[in-house]
This record gives structure tokens, C-alpha cells and sequence, in this order.
């Protein structure tokens, strides 16, 4: 196991082609880090960064805490499984495995104690001597982790590797990925740009955002403390609803705020005093929006379209927006139809409160707001 740490590093390709802006980041021995963000935003190239595959341009970059910019990728102590799987098509599995430590000069015992060591972790004993093209999907990528495991690296480093495969497999390969990383203990560095691997693999995930860290947290502390609108949106399927509104009153322990139908809530939400008379969103994840009876709700609505998923129900209400309605979650099946008319409540307890540049004000526990 082994420990990362990155001081303001940075990716130029060109004076105006800055991908990766004055990043710092602690990774610890043994843990789970997934790095999730858009396309383009540069998580892939941060991984390459971290592998020695891309330059560093400015910044540092500390395994175990020795400097390691100018060391090459196998000095580094690396593992990289790619989303391609990279499988020599001539080679059979056994080979594919063991290549990368012949060209590190071991000897055939200790090769074959490693592959075969790599083989029964992965359950590749039985598939040794095919070749690729006789593997499914998910066997090659197994074998591309098993030649990761089989060179021992300080690392490892995952590049979108279930990509290519269909859901079912997904989710095989997501258990296995779990399982791996319990068995062997590794520090592992996770890219992908699907949450639902993010939410279940990492130990906290980085978001990242044209090139700058936007949130480091668990999980959880990114769902349900989300430190701007961007984290809001990104973490969570679907995402966070935003409504337009503006803050009439700012407190220590409460907060008034003025919907865009004119309505106003009191929300537990700590804003400071010059705030007031801003334009703010408030925020409400889909599974805490209350729907029903048009007469005792906040807002009506039309419902736009229905999804029904067997296990619950998403609604996609109008709000005079077309290309982003609110999503109502509803954990049960529902006989409710696009065309219909709902009422929507916002219960406060459950409100989260942006600023006009997108940055949370801090929602109050219960129990902070009863002192």
C-alpha cells in the first residue's frame, strides 16, 4: 500500500490549453478514490499525470513521499488498467500476463508464481491459455487487471475500465473491482464518469471541473452536503432540482425565501446579512419533493412525461422549462399520467440554498437550529 500526494499540479498543452489547474490532493495507503467529472474535464489526463503517461508542467507529485516528476512509469511503481483492456491479440492469457515482468527481467519462477498468483485472484486459471478474441468482454478486462495485480505496483490505476461492457456486466465487474481491493488492501485510483461506480467503489470520491477540484468527500457527504451547485447536480441520478428564487431575509439559524411564484419558505439555512435581496436557487433532490393535492401545494404542475421503472415512479413535471423539468421521484408505482395536473410541495427540512456563483449557504442539522 501506498500513499499519494499532489502539490499544485498542473497540465498546460499551450498557453490557452490549461487542462489541469494547480491540483492538490492526499490519497491515503489502502483507499478507494474515484475521480468523476464530465468528458473534457480532465480526469484522464490526471491519471496519465499520476502514471508518468502525460508531462508535468508545473507542481509535485510524492509516492511514499519520494518526488517522482521525473521518474519514468515503471519507476513509479504503477498498475494501469486501460478502458481499451490493451490484450495483445497474439498472445494468450498467460502471456499477456507475465509480459510485463519478462520485460522487467524476472526470472521464469518467480513470472509464473506471479500470474498464477494473479490468475487465482481473479479466477483466470481455467482461461490461461486462450487468447483474447475467445475471452468475453468482462474476461478481458479481468485479464487486463490480473496483469496489473501480477506486476505487485504501489498503485493501481483504473481509466474507465467498464466502459465497454453492457449493465449486467457492469455490475459483476463492479462487485469483483469491491472484492479485489478488500482482498489485496491496495490504494487504488478510480476515473470514470458513471456515479453509480463512483457512489459504490470509492472511499471518497474527487469531483472534478475543467480542470479544478469542485469537492473531496465520502459519498454520502457529497450527496447530502454538496458544496456547490455543480456537486449538486453531478452527484445524484437524477439530479438535484433547481428552482430561481431570492433570499428576503437572512439569518444565523433561518432563512426567508421568495419563490419565483411569489411564495416564500422559511428553510433552517444559516445566509450572511449583505446576501439579502440576492438571487439564489434553491435545491431539492427528486426522492424529497412532495406531490399530491393541488390545493395545499407550492406549486402546480403539469406532468410532462412518466417513467415508470417497476420499483418506483419518476415524474418529469413543467416549470415553464422544457429542457430541464423538475424529476419527481416516487418510490412506489403510480397510476399517475403525463397531462395530469399535481401540486408540489418543498418540504424546508430537505432545501439546500446557492448563492448566485453556485456556492451553498450552510443547511442546519435540527439540532443546530433549535439553539
Amino acid at each position: 500500500m501506498s500513499h499519494l500526494r499532489l502539490e499544485k499540479l498542473n497540465k498546460r498543452y499551450s498557453e490557452h490549453a490549461q487542462v489541469i489547474k494547480s491540483l492538490d490532493l492526499q490519497v491515503n495507503s489502502g483507499e478507494f478514490i474515484v475521480i468523476v467529472g464530465p468528458s473534457g474535464c480532465g480526469k484522464s489526463t490526471l491519471l496519465r499525470m499520476i502514471a508518468g503517461l502525460e508531462d508535468i508542467s508545473a507542481g509535485s507529485m510524492y509516492i511514499d513521499g519520494t518526488y517522482v516528476n521525473d521518474d519514468t512509469p515503471s519507476e513509479r511503481g504503477i498498475g494501469m488498467v486501460f478502458q481499451s483492456y490493451a490484450l495483445y491479440p497474439h498472445m494468450s492469457v498467460y502471456q499477456n500476463m507475465a509480459f510485463g515482468l519478462e520485460l522487467a527481467g524476472k526470472s521464469k519462477e518467480e513470472i509464473d508464481a506471479k500470474v498464477q498468483n494473479s490468475a487465482r485472484i481473479l479466477q483466470l486459471e481455467p482461461l490461461l491459455q486462450r487468447r483474447p478474441k475467445d475471452l468475453s468482454g468482462g474476461q478481458r478486462q479481468r485479464v487486463a487487471i490480473g496483469r496489473a495485480i501480477a506486476r505487485e505496483p504501489k498503485l493501481f490505476l483504473f481509466d474507465e475500465p467498464l466502459s465497454n461492457l453492457d449493465a449486467a456486466l457492469r455490475v459483476q465487474m463492479r462487485m469483483e473491482i469491491a472484492n479485489l481491493h478488500k482482498r489485496l488492501g491496495s490504494t487504488i485510483i478510480y476515473v470514470t464518469h458513471d456515479q453509480v461506480e463512483a457512489m459504490t467503489l470509492a472511499d471518497r470520491i474527487v469531483v472534478l471541473n475543467k480542470g479544478n477540484i469542485e469537492q473531496v468527500g465520502t459519498p454520502l457527504e457529497l450527496y447530502d452536503h454538496p458544496a456547490n451547485e455543480f456537486v449538486a447536480q453531478f452527484i445524484g441520478s437524477p439530479k438535484m432540482n433547481l428552482i430561481p428564487a431570492s433570499l428576503v431575509q437572512a439569518g444565523d439559524t433561518e432563512s426567508v425565501v421568495r419563490l419565483d411564484n411569489g411564495k416564500q419558505l422559511v428553510l433552517p439555512i444559516s445566509t450572511p446579512r449583505h446576501a439579502e435581496g440576492q438571487s439564489v436557487n434553491l435545491g431539492i433532490r427528486p426522492e424529497h419533493i412532495l406531490w399530491g393535492n393541488v390545493q395545499e401545494s407550492q406549486y402546480q404542475a403539469n406532468v410532462m412525461f412518466v417513467e415508470h421503472m417497476g420499483n418506483e415512479t419518476y415524474l418529469y413535471l413543467d416549470n415553464g422549462n422544457a429542457s430541464e423539468p423538475w424529476v419527481v421521484r416516487n418510490a412506489e408505482r403510480s397510476v399517475i399520467s403525463a397531462g395530469q395536473t399535481v401540486g408540489v410541495q418543498l418540504p424546508v427540512e430537505h432545501c439546500y440554498l446557492f448563492d448566485g456563483d453556485g456556492n451553498a449557504f450552510q443547511r442546519l442539522s435540527s439540532t443546530q437550529n433549535k439553539h
